[in-house]
């Protein structure tokens, strides 16, 4: 059975927001929130980017239900491993049972800020495993040292733990994240509807484990207003991969943005009121071996996907899904 989520889009709302629309989400009935960890947003209209670990506080507090699922944290440059595990280990006793720590290897938009070097993929990754490692060390409790190649902890010790360590949810977009998140993570986070990456994420250890797709959508009065709103909002959307993962600042992707047209933006956010277009795409991502959806409403007007969502939209997904 496919959960549905909905995802607190971080670059583009205050803190405030988030929080009020997780709890409308929870009334709404969805299974679960993902929110966005960025350091800046993605172009500079779209205007925020709060803290994550003060709004998962928050999160804890005023909600009741929901899993929350950091969508996604990057543990190796901006934040040590160390002090992310502690984080982590602190929205677990306060989400006990609903928290998930989602894991990546970043984007140089949020990870240059502390000037350091930004390293090459196959370096990322070899940081990501390693932040995994010492993530996971910490969660067992007692005082850890590590003298890894990328981080060192000297006589740590989390003395907050819940009493069960929150799942990890790995992001992968290739074979080699894949492969690493199968073997690394009890979740994997995909970022498209393929099957291609959910197959290896299951072959290399993770049979049975959850996949999270995010699925992004416009919903307004006319398809029109819509991709208006979604070309003004999430432009992002049509950066290519390596292009969105290297660039570093707000204003260089304003430029990339100039370059992308309404119709690019179409092929990757469904525009419109039509929630059997959506539906469409929540079957692909069952077909892909999605069995975690989460919806974003790119755009100011969550009120009109909220309405949506409970005038039909989420009978409609409900049924795509099987």
């Amino acid at each position: 059975m496919t959960a549905f989520g909905y995802h607190l889009s971080a670059e583009e709302h205050p803190p405030d927001v988030l929080v009020r629309n997780a709890v409308r989400a929870e009334e709404a009935g969805f299974d679960f929130v993902t929110v966005s960890d960025h350091f800046h947003p993605w172009v500079p209209w779209q205007g925020e980017s709060p803290f994550v670990w003060s709004v998962v506080g928050a999160l804890a507090h005023a909600t009741e239900r929901v899993s929350v699922v950091t969508a996604v944290t990057c543990p190796t440059m901006r934040i040590h491993p160390a002090i992310v595990a502690q984080a982590a280990a602190t929205s677990a006793c306060m989400l006990p049972g609903r928290f998930v720590l989602g894991l990546g290897s970043g984007e140089n938009l949020n990870e240059h800020v502390l000037g350091l070097r930004w390293p090459s993929p196959p370096e990322r990754l070899e940081m990501l495993e390693e932040a995994i490692e010492v993530i996971r060390s910490l969660w067992e409790g007692g005082t850890k040292s590590h003298r890894g190649r990328h981080y060192t902890v000297e006589n740590a010790r989390i003395y907050t733990l819940p009493e069960r360590s929150p799942p990890i949810a790995v992001a992968a977009a290739g074979k080699v994240s894949a492969r690493l998140a199968g073997r690394l993570g009890d979740a994997l986070v995909g970022v498209s509807s393929s099957s291609a990456t959910v197959d290896v994420f299951r072959e290399a250890g993770g049979a049975g484990k959850p996949a999270y797709g995010k699925l992004d959508v416009c919903v307004a009065p006319t398809a029109e207003e819509a991709v208006r709103t979604a070309h003004r909002w999430w432009p992002n959307s049509r950066f290519p991969g390596q292009t969105a993962v290297d660039v570093a600042l707000p204003e260089h992707f304003a430029g990339l943005a100039e370059m992308v047209t309404p119709d690019m933006v179409t092929e990757a956010v469904v525009c419109g009121p039509d929630p059997d277009r959506i539906a469409d795409r929540v079957r692909e991502y069952r077909d892909g071996g999605y069995d975690h959806v989460v919806l974003h409403q790119v755009g100011p007007d969550q009120d009109a996907f909220f309405r949506a969502w409970e005038d039909g939209l989420r009978s409609a997904v409900s049924r795509a899904a099987g």
